[in-house]
C-alpha cells in the first residue's frame, strides 16, 4: 500500500510534510479508530522514526489548521480520558528497555491531543505473516519466537502490569525475525469502559473470561496474558482462534489440540497451549515461568545478554602474547527497532507480587539490557560511522576501504584512545564516540575485525547475513 492509498484509508491523518520542529512526517503507516502512525524523519538526529498521535475518530475530527475539535461537547470526557491514558503509557513505557517492547523517545501534546515519538521498525505483523507466509510456521519457527517473546511478557509481569491484548495484529515480526509486542490500547479499553462498549474493548477468542467480567469479580493476572498468548499459538497452528470464552462458559466446545493432533507439532507444545488455555485462571500456568516450564524454553534471552557481557568483559589469558591474535567470545546481536505498544497498569489489588529475589534477578537482567540498548540508541552521542563494503574474496588493492551503499548491519565496537582498526586486513579510519565505541555500517559476508593497542591485537571474526545490531568488545 502506498502512502497515497494510506492517506485515503486513514481518514483525518496529517499531510505529507508536517512538522513537529525537527521531525517530519513522511507518510501513514497505520491507523485504526482510535489513533494514526506515521513514519517520520528526525533531521536533528537524522534517523527515521515513527510517530503515534492520538485520533479517536468517533469522538472527534480534524480542523482546517490541522488541530482536532470533539464532535460533540458530550464527549470531552471520553476524549480526556483516553488522552490520559495515552500519555501515562507512553510514561510508563519510556522506563523500559526490552528489546521486545516499544523504546519510546519521547511524547509531546499539540493540535489539542497527544503524539509519541518511537522507534522505527519495518517488517509485518504475525496475522499478516500467517496470510502470506503460511508454510513458514512450524513448531521450529514458533520455539524460535517464544523465547523473546516470553521475555517481553515477564518484564511487564515483573514490573506490576498486565499487557491484556496479546493477539496476532498486535505482535510484531521484525525483518530480523525477532517479534515485538504492539499497541496495548490502553485509550481503546478506558473510552470502552466509560462506554460500557465491551465489543471495542477485546478481541474474541483472544480475551479469557475474566476480562469480560465485572471489575474485580475475577482476579486477572499473568495467567490472564497467558491465556492470550495460548490462543495466538492456537491460531498459527489450526488458522483459528479458541471459541470466544464468554460461549465457552455455556457450552464448552474447545477441542484440545492434544486430541486433534495437528501434524508437525508436538505433545508437549499442544499440551501447553492447551493447559494456556482452561476456562478457570487457577487452572493455567500461574507466570510466564511456568508455560515456559510447560514448554522447555527460557524464558527470555536476558540472561544469555547478561552472560555475553560477563563474558566480553573477562580478559582471555592470551591477551598478553601480542603474536597471538585473540578470538574473542560471539559478538551479540540486539534488535533496536522495537514495536508501538502501550501498557495498562494492574490495580494493587490484582497484582501478585512475585518474590523479591526474582524482582532482584529481573531488575539486574534489565540494567543489563538497558545499557546496551542506550549505547545504541544514544543518537544524540552519536560514535563515529564508518562505511564499508559487503565482505568479498579478494581484498581491496587500496589502503583504506571505501563506502558502499547497502549497508546490512550496524557493528558498535568499543575502541580506547589510539587504538587502530583494521576491517578484513585494510585499515579503518574510524574513531571512538565520546561515548567510548565507533559504529561500522557492513554488508553482508564475512568479516575478521582487529583492534590494535600499541602492541596487543584483538580480533573478532563475524557472519553478516542479516539485519541487526552487533554489539563487540575485542578490545577486553
Amino acid at each position: 500500500m502506498s502512502a497515497n492509498d494510506n492517506q485515503k484509508t486513514v481518514p483525518n491523518a496529517l499531510p505529507d510534510g508536517y512538522r513537529f520542529n525537527e521531525f517530519e512526517i513522511k507518510e501513514v503507516i497505520g491507523g485504526g479508530g482510535f489513533g494514526i502512525v506515521y513514519r517520520a524523519w528526525d533531521h536533528q538526529l537524522e534517523r527515521t522514526i515513527a510517530i503515534k498521535e492520538y485520533m479517536p475518530v468517533s469522538l472527534a475530527l480534524r480542523n482546517a489548521d490541522l488541530s482536532l475539535e470533539l464532535r460533540g461537547e458530550r464527549f470531552q470526557k471520553l476524549f480526556n480520558a483516553g488522552l490520559s491514558s495515552f500519555i501515562q503509557e507512553a510514561r510508563l513505557l519510556a522506563r523500559f528497555n526490552h528489546p521486545g517492547l516499544l523504546h519510546v523517545l519521547r511524547f509531546w501534546e499539540e493540535n489539542g491531543t497527544a503524539y509519541m515519538g518511537t522507534l522505527y521498525y519495518s517488517g509485518m505483523t504475525l496475522k499478516e505473516w500467517q496470510i502470506t507466509s503460511p508454510d513458514s510456521i512450524s513448531e521450529a519457527w514458533i520455539r524460535r519466537l517464544l523465547p523473546p517473546l516470553l521475555g517481553a511478557i515477564s518484564t511487564i509481569h515483573q514490573a506490576g502490569y498486565l499487557h491484556r491484548d496479546i493477539s496476532l495484529d498486535n505482535i510484531q515480526i521484525q525483518e530480523n525475525q525477532l517479534p515485538v509486542l504492539l499497541d496495548f490500547g490502553s485509550a481503546r479499553k478506558e473510552i470502552g469502559n466509560l462506554s460500557d462498549e465491551t465489543e471495542i474493548m477485546l478481541k474474541p477468542g483472544f480475551a479469557p473470561i475474566e476480562q469480560y467480567s465485572e471489575e474485580g469479580e475475577v482476579e486477572q493476572g499473568p495467567w490472564t496474558d497467558i491465556y492470550a498468548l495460548g490462543a495466538v499459538l492456537h491460531s498459527l497452528i489450526t488458522h483459528n482462534p479458541p471459541p470466544v470464552s464468554v460461549v465457552r462458559c455455556i457450552e464448552d466446545n474447545y477441542q484440545p489440540l492434544v486430541e486433534r493432533k495437528p501434524e508437525g507439532y508436538s505433545l508437549s507444545l499442544l499440551h501447553a497451549i492447551d493447559c494456556a488455555l482452561a476456562m478457570k485462571p487457577g487452572d493455567r500456568p500461574q507466570s510466564v515461568d511456568a508455560f515456559a516450564a510447560l514448554l522447555d524454553l527460557p524464558v527470555s534471552d536476558v540472561e544469555a545478554v547478561v552472560n555475553s557481557l560477563k563474558l566480553a568483559a573477562e580478559p582471555h589469558p592470551a591477551a598478553e602474547e601480542p603474536e597471538q591474535p585473540v578470538e574473542p567470545v560471539a559478538p551479540l546481536v540486539m534488535a533496536v527497532n522495537h514495536g508501538a505498544s502501550t501498557v495498562e497498569p494492574v490495580t494493587p489489588r490484582n497484582v501478585r507480587r512475585l518474590s523479591p529475589g526474582l524482582l532482584s534477578v529481573a531488575a539486574v537482567a534489565l540494567l543489563a539490557v538497558a545499557v546496551v540498548v542506550w549505547l545504541v540508541n544514544q543518537r544524540s552521542d552519536e560514535p563515529a560511522v564508518a562505511s564499508a563494503p559487503a565482505a568479498s574474496s579478494a581484498p581491496s588493492s587500496t589502503s583504506s576501504v571505501a563506502a558502499v551503499p547497502l549497508a546490512l548491519a550496524t557493528v558498535y565496537l568499543k575502541l580506547a584512545a589510539g587504538d587502530n582498526v583494521v576491517l578484513n586486513g585494510q585499515p579503518l579510519e574510524v574513531k571512538p564516540g565520546s561515548s567510548g565505541f565507533a559504529a561500522l555500517n557492513l554488508g553482508a559476508g564475512e568479516y575478521r575485525i582487529e583492534v590494535h593497542s600499541g602492541s596487543v591485537t584483538h580480533a573478532q571474526s563475524l557472519t553478516i547475513d542479516k539485519p541487526g545490531t552487533w554489539l563487540i568488545n575485542p578490545g577486553n
